[in-house]
């Protein structure tokens, strides 16, 4: 019921308002009304003294907003009772004999000076207060996401955490942007007070005089009496409420009240308030000063020094305690914030300062960008992409910036503030810095900005320089996916499958491989770039193959079996796979030539016939490629993981597939090339 009435009280008010500018009211209920007004007003100043933050008042503006169509009500209110019956009740009546004292000259120029006090002084800084608030404000919002970002990507916080922070940035901003427009109606309020008053005195007395007969002076006397008292009775809560917007918007993001920072911040320094002490008590020695106002100031002045000198003194003593309790955790805590520091991120991302604008989330977002990479390499690779860590280097040159994985230097790159890159044949006409592309190795050249559209009609390929960083990022990623594979990821990634496919991971866990060893075959997998986002087959595949061997090479190549048509798809070009094979004699040799080893099977051959065999695979593929489709080279399952290790130990080099992987992708296969060498025993 309470929270039913506290739903409907603002709106049947608000209505109330504007029935009060057309519906006449009786003098009590104006009395009524006005005190309401006024106590409304002071509730309102307070509150604004004692909130901690200013979001914790953000109803203010709209509060301000109902505050001033009140008083404008009752102005219009009391004038039609001024004007009609020359009586507007006992509020305003008791407030201007109070006012005038006995002098109607005294009166005006206390109301004036009031005026002059809320609408040049507080209202006007009040509005200038706001309008710097909300433009401060809102320029530092790309700063505020960028730091929230910055922390989500390294992992300090939730993505909950990093949500509630961003709707107190945006909330901020709106009550700021709401307060610069609040801030005018406080201005327009003292503005038609100041109308109100001039039209009440000049039709009060008009009316005096022509519709009840009293003479000049009674007539001024009467309604200038009445219009200095409602000016009061409206100009008084009209300066509560412009000290209260000057109050809220002056505020600072502080854990305390108002009070409480004042009284903190003001008792900071003994010397400060024993100087002033000082001081009072000299200008009362002053010949003609009234000494014993300075005497007492001062007095009380020296005596609060004294006490702040003794708080002091005080908070000293249990800083020293604290001090001294805390030096029997001193170990544990030195050892975690020195495992903290320690900690080897296993992606990170250095920006030399001049880059640091791309992170701050304006423009090119980076963050943004790595966030979207991250959700790609999940569903193209099947594996979690650790959390990027970024963060400035004042050790890099300018425009430069480095990719680290696992603490290791993996990739440098220059992106020059205001640039883009172009990618082309025909670059000469363009002015700019020539470099070439980190990760194709074309050659480029960084262009200013504005000249993106010309670059563009020149048939260049034009880049900015998040993207530059996203495309490096994403081939080193690709490249150091086993190395980024652990065995958390491991085990999060077999809960997962477990939960749709419970017997595949039951019957290979722990029984028949560990997780390690589940471990050592997906990264295999990842070294040559194969997806394993299809867990639930390569499990299925594992648990057959282990029943046989736990030979790692056996287990993976078991693996690809699996994923043949996946693997080969990966290649095909117009529903083609160009292949390039192995002479079948040259094949048989190197079968009866492989010895196992540590790292597993290895070909055993003559130096001289093994540079024969590898030239003339080189051939084979500088001729294959000629055309710029895509090729592999094919050979038997048993022999692949060898060759792999001769000749395409480089992640992104010749991939090598089995004739199980490529019969399995059902499409066209040509062959482009033969592999042969000359057996040296027949020559």
């Amino acid at each position: 019921m309470k929270k039913n009435l506290a739903t409907f009280v603002v709106p049947v008010g608000v209505v109330g308002i504007v029935l009060l500018l057309v519906v006449p009211i009786p003098a009590f209920l104006l009395d009524i009304l006005l005190v309401v007004n006024i106590m409304f007003a002071l509730v309102i100043l307070l509150t604004t003294m004692f909130v901690k933050k200013p979001l914790d008042f953000s109803v203010f503006p709209s509060l301000l907003l109902v505050a001033t169509l009140f008083r404008l009500g009752l102005n219009v209110a009391s004038t039609r009772l001024v004007l009609s019956a020359g009586y507007a009740g006992q509020v305003i009546a008791s407030l201007g004999q109070v006012a005038v004292s006995g002098s109607l000259i005294i009166g005006a120029v206390i109301f004036l000076i009031l005026v002059v006090i809320q609408f040049v002084v507080v209202t006007k800084g009040a509005e200038r207060v706001a309008e710097v608030g909300a433009r401060f404000t809102l320029d530092a919002m790309p700063g505020k996401q960028m730091a929230i970002d910055a922390d989500l990507n390294a992992g300090a916080i939730t993505e909950a955490e990093a949500r509630r922070r961003r709707s107190e940035v945006s909330a901020e901003a709106d009550f700021y942007g709401s307060m610069d427009g609040a801030s005018k109606f406080v201005k327009g309020d003292a503005i038609a007070g100041i109308v109100i008053i001039i039209i009440n005195l000049i039709g009060g007395i008009a009316i005096g005089m022509v519709q009840r007969g009293l003479s000049i002076g009674d007539a001024v006397n009467t309604y200038s009496l009445l219009t200095i008292g409602d000016g009061l009775v409206s100009q008084i809560p009209a300066l509560l409420m412009a000290v209260s917007t000057g109050m809220i918007v002056t505020r600072s993001n502080v854990d305390a009240d108002m009070g409480s920072m004042t009284s903190s911040q003001l008792s900071q320094s003994r010397v400060a308030v024993l100087i002033a002490g000082c001081a009072a008590i000299a200008l009362g020695l002053i010949p003609g000063m009234p000494i014993i106002p300075f005497l007492i100031i001062g007095t009380l002045l020296i005596f609060g020094a004294r006490r702040i000198s003794a708080n002091q003194r005080k908070a000293a003593a249990a800083s020293k305690l604290a001090s001294a309790a805390a030096k029997t955790t001193t170990t544990t805590d030195t050892t975690e914030d020195l495992i903290e520091q320690m900690r080897v991120h296993a992606l990170e991302v250095q920006l030399a300062p001049d880059l640091v604008e791309l992170a701050s989330g304006t423009g090119d977002d980076l963050l943004s960008r790595v966030r979207a990479l991250r959700r790609r390499l999940a569903l193209e690779l099947g594996i979690v992409v650790p959390p990027v860590r970024t963060r400035d280097s004042i050790d890099l040159p300018p425009s430069t910036y480095v990719i680290k994985v696992a603490g290791t230097e993996a990739g440098r790159g220059v992106a020059p503030p205001g640039k883009i890159l172009a990618l082309g044949d025909s670059l000469d006409a363009l002015p700019g810095t020539s470099t070439v592309d980190p990760v194709f190795g074309l050659a480029g050249k960084w262009i200013p900005a504005e000249l993106r559209h010309g670059a563009e009609l020149g048939g260049a390929t034009v880049i900015d320089r998040a993207s530059v960083i996203i495309t490096h990022l994403s081939s080193i990623i690709t490249k150091n996916a086993a190395r980024l594979l652990s065995r958390e990821d491991v085990r999060v990634l077999t809960e997962g499958v477990k939960s749709v496919n419970p017997s595949a991971v039951d019957e290979l866990i722990p029984g028949l491989l560990s997780l390690a060893e589940v471990q050592r075959v997906l990264q295999g997998l990842l070294s040559e770039q194969v997806p394993i986002n299809d867990l639930s087959r390569i499990y299925e595949s594992l648990a057959l193959r282990a029943k046989v061997s736990n030979d790692p090479d056996g287990l993976i190549e078991a693996a690809r079996a699996s994923l043949g048509p996946v693997i080969a798809a990966r290649h095909i070009e117009d529903s083609v796979l160009r292949v390039i094979m192995i002479d079948p004699l040259l094949e048989q040799s190197m079968l009866e030539a492989m010895r196992p080893s540590e790292v597993g099977t290895q070909i055993v051959m003559d130096a001289t016939r093994l540079d024969t065999v590898l030239s003339s695979l080189k051939t084979a593929v500088a001729s294959a490629e000629a055309g710029g489709d895509p090729v592999v080279l094919v050979c038997a399952p048993a022999l692949r993981p060898a060759i792999h290790r001769l000749v395409a130990p480089a992640p992104g080099g010749l991939p090598i597939l089995s004739y199980q992987e490529v019969t399995a992708a059902h499409t066209t296969i040509e062959t482009v090339g033969v592999v042969r060498a000359l057996d040296p025993i027949s020559a």
